[in-house]
């Protein structure tokens, strides 16, 4: 068997696979043209970011059986053309943690002690020790945001250092947390009580700008703020301004909204109380072999004829590869991404997820439970997990996360002959999605179709604001207008009631993203309560 290597990888890689058996093609460089040529024989493809394995280069590949790239990204992986041929494709989702928890937390000690700008001081020849008074971090709160591997590093690491410890993670049952020794807490009391923030989290609808003018208002004057998870997160502008007044007292930061930064960030890194590096977290000689010794293991697994330990993508998981099963498919991603955001899971931060409930309704639907339930999982997990969640890996994360998963199938009960259903339980109770596929086949269409035993029908796509309201004229043309004075524009709207004249709840789908400014403001029109938006 062969194995081909694209991509600089440490020399451990190599000696595992010769000692499983494989032999190692190691072409560095190689042109697009070339690759086809040199994967005709490869039974198996190892990279790293160099790479990008596109699906022409795929179909070159006849003998291929797995793709691995060593690290946890694999945006230069064509995932769909992968699992459509059977491909799979596996990373190395913990290679990095221990040095990205390293890092974060060696810019935290640096940023409160004012490190850098001291040695720059001492090595241009000055002896100025009062402008760099630190500050100690023992008997200081951090508060961490996500929970995953990195997350729970850094703040096991900050604990031999004094520090009390909240956090924020929207997939993390209360249980694990308390096993782990975390407390859970919303975000809103995470802003208020923290004095130092740091983000581990990936950047997802629901994360960017996380930390933005809004939220920085509601933190304690003086916080200290940390990223190095992903640009994005942090809103650059609002974070400079913080830092300008004064609210945040310092901030590091190893990754950035466009990398390398532009020439608009080099006011914020170069700020006196910034500690800034080039997104080098994961950048250890120890990080990189151990993602090159986790990425051989697998595939000497998998050409061995046992499971991966680490796969990414969907290659042999029975039913979901049927072209039936892909609306299913689609509808109960959606429908767990959604009710995680309803639950507490989104920006607003209500509290974290404990259960998660997942039925069909329907023979067509029934047919696909199993997959449709790892599907609504991956939505649910994907906005917040470190690592790319898949219909492979979504029962093992929930698992992990210790949330009580339970799968359900019923006849179909009403005017939909195919209903999925996504219930998740949260710090505040309980809420049900339902979504319908209309049509037959790979031709059907998903709809929501539901909400709280609420009925309406509308298209899962683009940005969602629910409200609930009194159901009488002139509320609707009300909060119309407050959505066009922001600039937000609706492309599609949907109302359900209880009865004429008694509560109604709205939902519309709009082209723009619906910040806390246009809730508010939706919010503050007469006769409307519970405003909620989430992203599908």
């Amino acid at each position: 068997m062969r194995a081909l290597i694209t991509d600089d990888l440490s020399p451990a890689c190599i000696t595992l696979l010769r000692e499983g058996g494989i032999e190692p093609a190691v072409h560095l460089g190689a042109s697009p043209d070339e690759l086809k040529v040199l994967a005709a024989d490869a039974d198996a493809w190892l990279i790293r970011s160099g790479t990008k394995i596109t699906a022409d280069l795929l179909a070159a590949a006849p003998k291929l059986r797995i793709v691995a790239r060593a690290g946890v990204g694999v945006d230069n992986v064509d995932l769909e053309a992968a699992t459509r041929r059977g491909v799979l494709v596996v990373n190395a989702p913990d290679g990095n943690t221990v040095s990205t928890a390293e890092h974060t937390c060696a810019l935290l000690l640096a940023l409160v002690r004012r490190i850098p700008q001291a040695a720059a001081s001492l090595a241009s020849g000055k002896w100025d020790r009062k402008p760099f008074t630190g500050a100690e971090l023992d008997g200081k709160t951090l508060g961490v945001v996500g929970l995953g591997r990195v997350g729970r590093g850094v703040a096991e690491r900050m604990r031999a250092f004094g520090m009390r410890v909240l956090a924020f993670d929207p997939v993390l049952s209360p249980e694990a947390a308390e096993r782990a020794g975390f407390e859970l807490v919303a975000l809103e009391r995470l802003w208020a009580e923290a004095d130092v923030l740091t983000f581990h989290t990936p950047l997802t609808d629901a994360t960017r700008g996380l930390l933005g003018a809004d939220t920085l208002a509601r933190c304690r004057d003086g916080v200290y703020v940390v990223n190095a998870a992903r640009g994005g997160i942090v809103d650059e502008a609002a974070l400079l301004a913080a830092l300008e007044s004064g609210k945040v007292a310092g901030a590091a930061l190893d990754v950035f909204s466009a990398e390398p930064p532009p020439p608009g960030l080099a006011a914020l890194i170069a700020h006196p109380h910034v500690v800034a590096t080039p997104h080098i977290a994961a950048s250890t000689a120890e990080a990189q072999e151990k993602v090159a010794v986790q990425v051989a293991e697998d595939v000497v697994r998998v050409l061995g004829g046992a499971p991966a330990r680490h796969p990414v993508n969907g290659a042999g998981l029975g039913r979901a590869a049927e072209p039936d099963a892909a609306p299913y498919l689609a509808l109960a991603e959606r429908l767990g991404r959604l009710a995680a955001g309803l639950a507490g899971g989104g920006a607003s931060g209500g509290g974290p997820v404990s259960g998660v409930t997942v039925a069909t309704c329907g023979d067509a639907a029934g047919d696909y439970l199993e997959p449709v339930a790892l599907a609504a999982l991956a939505g649910l997990l994907a906005p917040w997990s470190d690592v790319p969640v898949n219909l492979i890996n979504a029962g093992p994360l929930a698992q992990e996360h210790g949330l009580r998963v339970e799968r359900h199938h019923r006849p179909a009960a009403d005017d939909y002959a195919n209903v999925v259903e996504v219930t998740v339980e949260g710090a505040g109770g309980a809420r049900t999605l339902r979504g319908a596929v209309l049509g037959h086949g790979r031709a059907g269409e998903g709809r929501f179709v539901g909400l709280d035993g609420y009925r309406f029908e509308v298209r899962p796509a683009g940005h969602l604001l629910f409200y609930r309201n009194e159901d009488r004229p002139g509320v609707l043309a009300a909060v119309g207008a407050r959505l066009a004075e922001a600039g937000v524009n609706i492309a599609g709207l949907a109302l359900g009631r209880e009865a004429p004249g008694g509560t109604a709840l709205t939902v519309m789908t709009t082209d723009e993203p619906l910040g806390p400014e246009v809730r508010a403001a939706v919010a503050a029109v007469p006769g409307v309560r519970d405003v909620e938006a989430a992203s599908a």
